[in-house]
């Protein structure tokens, strides 16, 4: 049967909704395909449903095609798994956690690798069940701090997740190749252009890790390519560093010299003072000579504040989402903080850092007294650095004294680190780590996912078998993510003009739409009959016969819908002819009504 405009559960808006940010929010909600139920959480529609389930279905077909099968665990699941493997903490305030009745924890998964682990190690126990490919098409949640942009950052989502359960790190290769190559013709067939781009695993772990981003300017995410075809998400980005010099070498290096340099809070400021009092006799000092040290929070589970220093090149700034995805272990601290800068308060709690003024002598982890001249006793703060602080560079810097800097500071002889961290943005032009050329940044939004989890999970919950040998292994396992719900939204914000919506075909909410155009009975009764015609050979139709409805409003609605293929009932049905038209192209030809079956059914299924 075909969907009936009279009847159709739908209300299409001319307007926008006043909370949708971005094209593909107001669309799906102006086409009556989603609406808000909450923030971040969204009731689907009809149509929108029809859309998600033909998403669902590329992605099933792809993922049963490698061998992967199909189960689904429950969205509310117990605490005693995520303690297991450290998640229940891990994961913070982004965890929805509930209790039952009995006062025992329970939690929405956000994800499902500690489920996958359980599953098979209560079932399988030798090498000969191995490989396993499972996956599932289900329901998550996060708390998501600022949910935005409709379905792109939301607190529910639809995402299907797969995990490969192996008995060596070869079988892990496979598996990750295949669904590499899987995730290729997922997106092709659903018309995304994605780049598979290299990532951090963050809260995941594991080794190696890829990001499937469709470049997009509404995305979130920034990723870097190079003509010479390294790619990579900033966050996993490798600063190319300058060689280091031995001790020998850093002790012949002349002595650093504390001078005053009076009003010199900012870097501009140091650089003109450093000009004016101490010009070199090569070049001008420049903003890239200076150290900047910068007193930075992390916010960890609990809420408790843990301040840092990090120091960087003066020219360069700070980025918080780089340093999120790695200060974590650094501090010793489970999972992945939140970076902000310092508040006044914080600073209340180390008097010894003179604001303006604060060099790596006394924020981090110094031998002795202070070597630079400074006032005042060593704060103790944990101090990293940028790459680009290598062993034998030489910096002007804060002494730690109100109005006086240290110049010629050599890293690794007058002032240690506790770790090195990427810390700074990464600027259009930087150098490739592979030395494949320069890099150009693009926006992108994250579509897929997929890591080598190795035997994290495995050694928490003991998933274990027997090998060839007859010896207890760890399985090796990998994990490969691609957000359903984020994928419709996606092809809605790429497939979209100022009229509506224009899906393609492998996913549109039909295959046909018949307007009906006309008075009377008859235009209705042609159209009912075209429909019956087209799903004979399967497609799926909608019919507008609504018949209150002018024939501009049908035409409005028809285009923000945006199935690929409209057929319009109008003047012409008495002379025993149809229009059909192309809805991407916006081109249209008349058809007579005897050959508007084969002719349509060309059309949808041979774009002719």
């Amino acid at each position: 049967m075909p969907l009936r405009m009279s009847t159709l559960f739908l209300r299409t808006l001319r307007d926008a909704p006043a909370d949708a940010e971005v094209a593909s929010h107001q669309l799906l909600v102006r086409a009556g395909m989603i609406r808000r139920a909450a923030p971040g959480i969204y009731t689907w529609l009809p149509l929108g449903l029809r859309v998600l389930r033909r998403v669902e279905a590329v992605v099933r077909e792809e993922m049963d095609a490698i061998g992967a099968q199909e189960v689904h665990f429950p969205a509310l699941l117990p605490r005693e798994p995520y303690e297991a493997s450290g998640r229940w903490e891990e994961y913070g305030d982004g965890l929805f956690r509930l209790q039952d009745r009995k006062g025992a924890d329970y939690l929405l998964a956000p994800t499902h690798e500690e489920m996958f682990t359980l599953l098979v190690k209560d079932l399988y126990s030798s090498y000969k069940d191995l490989p396993a490919y499972l996956y599932q098409i289900q329901t998550k949640y996060r708390d998501e701090a600022r949910p935005r942009a409709g379905l792109l950052r939301g607190r529910e989502f639809v995402m299907k997740d797969s995990y490969s359960f192996t008995v060596d790190d070869a079988g892990l290769d496979d598996a990750y190749e295949a669904h590499r190559a899987a995730y290729l013709r997922i997106f092709e067939r659903l018309g995304l252009e994605v780049v598979p781009v290299k990532a951090t695993s963050g809260a995941m772990g594991g080794s190696r890790s890829e990001e499937f981003l469709h470049p997009t300017e509404v995305g979130e995410d920034t990723f870097v390519e190079s003509d010479g075809g390294y790619r990579a998400n900033v966050e996993a980005v490798t600063t190319v560093a300058p060689e280091p010099l031995d001790e020998a070498a850093m002790a012949a290096l002349p002595a650093a010299e504390v001078k005053e340099t009076p009003d010199s809070t900012t870097i501009a400021a140091l650089v003109d003072v450093a000009n004016d009092l101490a010009p070199r006799a090569d070049r001008p000092w420049e903003a890239a000579d200076t150290l900047k040290c910068v007193v930075l929070t992390a916010v960890v589970d609990g809420g408790e504040r843990r301040q840092f220093v990090v120091a960087v090149p003066g020219d360069r700034e700070v980025d918080v989402k780089r340093l999120e995805a790695s200060v974590g272990p650094a501090l010793g601290v489970v999972g992945e903080p939140t970076v902000e800068a310092a508040t006044a308060e914080d600073l209340k709690r180390h008097p010894a850092l003179v604001k303006g003024y604060i060099g790596p002598a006394g924020a981090g982890e110094i031998e002795g007294t202070p070597v630079l001249g400074a006032e005042g006793s060593v704060s103790g703060l944990p101090l990293f650095v940028d790459p680009r602080v290598a062993p034998g560079t030489a910096w002007v810097t804060g002494a730690n004294a109100d109005q006086r800097h240290a110049f010629g500071v050599v890293a690794g002889r007058d002032f240690r680190w506790d770790a090195v961290l990427e810390a700074t943005v990464v600027r259009e032009g930087d150098a490739a780590p592979d030395g494949s050329g320069p890099l150009h940044s693009r926006r992108g939004m994250e579509m897929g996912h997929i890591f080598q989890l190795g035997r994290k999970y495995a050694e928490a919950l003991d998933l274990k078998v027997l090998d060839v040998n007859g010896k207890q292994v760890v399985v090796t396992m990998g994990s490969y993510g691609i957000g359903v719900t984020r994928a419709v939204a996606a092809i809605a914000e790429r497939y979209r003009d100022d009229k509506g919506l224009a899906w393609p075909r492998a996913v549109a909410p039909a295959d046909v739409h018949v307007v009906v155009a006309t008075k009377g009975e008859d235009g209705v009764a042609a159209a009912l009959d075209l429909a019956e015609g087209l799903e004979a050979h399967g497609l799926t139709v909608i019919v507008d016969d609504r018949a209150k409805v002018s024939p501009g409003v049908k035409f409005k609605d028809a285009e923000l819908i945006g199935v690929p293929t409209a057929v319009v009932i109008g003047r012409g049905l008495a002379d025993g002819e149809l229009e059909l038209k192309d809805r991407a192209t916006g081109e249209a030809r008349t058809v007579p009504v005897a050959d508007a079956v084969a002719e349509v059914v060309a059309e949808v299924r041979h774009g002719r």
